[in-house]
């Protein structure tokens, strides 16, 4: 006679509670800039419990920003005041966060700033010592900062569990600093897929609004700041060689708009500076491109660090053709084209190429698709980030 069916149920004392993470940034000061945040409270339900700070006012590079909230928002937020937030690299958080830190129990705190900076030592000295704590990195140089800042880097490196880098290059340099004896993880930028997606009306929305009629030549673009280190110079004299017809679409702002207006006087109706597209357009015009150009150049103190817009426009189902600066060809890999930086005939030459032909732009546009969906979409990146901090807790070091 068959035996009775028993199931076992597993005592009070055996269910886990939801570990309690914080993370902490200034750039969750912007709505859009909490969604790691948000994303990891999603993907953890059930098992973790999240809570962001952010700052209830930043000065910002380009504006000022008061806390921006989210109604719809899957994660506690809790804004402090911060202090010099002008220059990030001195800001200081007030008792308020330091409270946060040491009065609830936290199983992990995640520092998503620089740990070379006065806030990330400041964390580092909060946060008590049988709590793990973790901090997120994009430099790609490994510098030589002066006091304080050098040691406060030290201090940091010391005190984390671990540490996550933006990329392959981040890694490969800050191990010659000594992080290598903690573990870490890459932990690249996330791109929201329901917002930059291939749009066909939203394309011809945004060429409408630049216009320019259709049918007409292949649009090239780029987003991002007016800056020398991105490589304008190079974009520009390139295109003056490109023999192919060609419309150009400029996104973003900063000290070269006035050269970039006169570059572009020379090619009225083909080619646009538009630094004034509200931030829930960019999607629509990055659809108006057939050809995204990120042409940054390495300089003595800056290389690429990791390049959202190549995400974005990968997301949009543009393709991309990129320098080889910094973290550029790991993050685009096999599902964009690379061109050496200065070499300005080189772009020229493969700038034509792509743009006479629809079969390669076709097959780089699925490429980038893939390759976002595969690797960069936020609940992907949230995901990792659980992860690595479910590692590091389960770890004999920290039970």
């Amino acid at each position: 006679m068959s035996q009775p069916l028993t199931i076992d149920h597993p005592s009070i004392s055996t269910v886990r509670r939801n570990r309690k993470l914080l993370s902490i940034a200034h750039s969750y000061v912007v709505a859009l800039n909490r969604r790691l945040a948000q994303e990891m409270s999603r993907v953890g339900v059930g098992d973790w419990e999240v809570t962001a700070v952010a700052p209830d006012f930043f000065h910002g590079d380009l504006r000022p920003v008061y806390l921006e909230y989210d109604e719809r928002e899957p994660c506690r937020l809790v804004p402090v005041p911060v202090r010099f937030s002008r220059k990030v690299h001195v800001m200081l958080y007030g008792s308020r966060l330091k409270r946060l830190v040491q009065d609830e129990k936290w199983d992990l705190v995640h520092c998503w700033e620089e740990p070379f900076i006065v806030a990330a030592g400041q964390v580092a000295r909060w946060t008590p010592p049988g709590t793990p704590l973790v901090f997120w990195t994009a430099q790609n140089l490994s510098k030589s900062y002066p006091p304080p800042f050098r040691w406060i880097e030290r201090q940091c490196i010391d005190r984390c569990s671990g540490w996550m880098a933006c990329g392959e290059s981040i890694v490969r340099a800050m191990l010659t600093r000594g992080y290598g004896s903690k573990p870490h993880r890459i932990m690249p930028l996330g791109v929201d897929s329901s917002r930059f997606r291939p749009d066909s009306a939203a394309r011809e929305w945004a060429r409408r609004k630049l216009g320019w009629s259709e049918p007409g030549p292949p649009v090239v673009g780029y987003v991002g700041r007016f800056v020398a280190e991105k490589g304008l110079h190079v974009m520009m004299h390139a295109l003056d060689a490109v023999t192919t017809p060609w419309r150009a679409l400029l996104l973003g702002g900063g000290p070269m708009e006035g050269e970039l207006r006169r570059w572009a006087s020379k090619y009225p109706g083909r080619a646009i500076i538009a630094p004034a597209v509200k931030h829930d357009e960019v999607p629509a015009y990055i659809n108006a491109m057939d050809l995204l150009l990120a042409p940054s150049q390495t300089a003595a103190l800056w290389r690429e660090q990791f390049g959202r817009m190549l995400i974005e426009a990968f997301a949009c189902g543009v393709p991309v053709l990129a320098s080889d600066s910094g973290e550029i060809p790991f993050v685009v890999a096999d599902a964009g084209r690379i061109v050496p930086e200065g070499d300005e005939s080189a772009w020229a030459s493969a700038i034509g190429e792509i743009l006479n032909s629809p079969n390669t732009r076709e097959e780089m546009r699925r490429n980038g698709i893939e390759r976002v969906a595969g690797n960069y979409t936020w609940p992907i990146v949230a995901r990792r980030h659980l992860d690595f901090f479910d590692e590091l807790l389960d770890a004999p070091a920290c039970r």
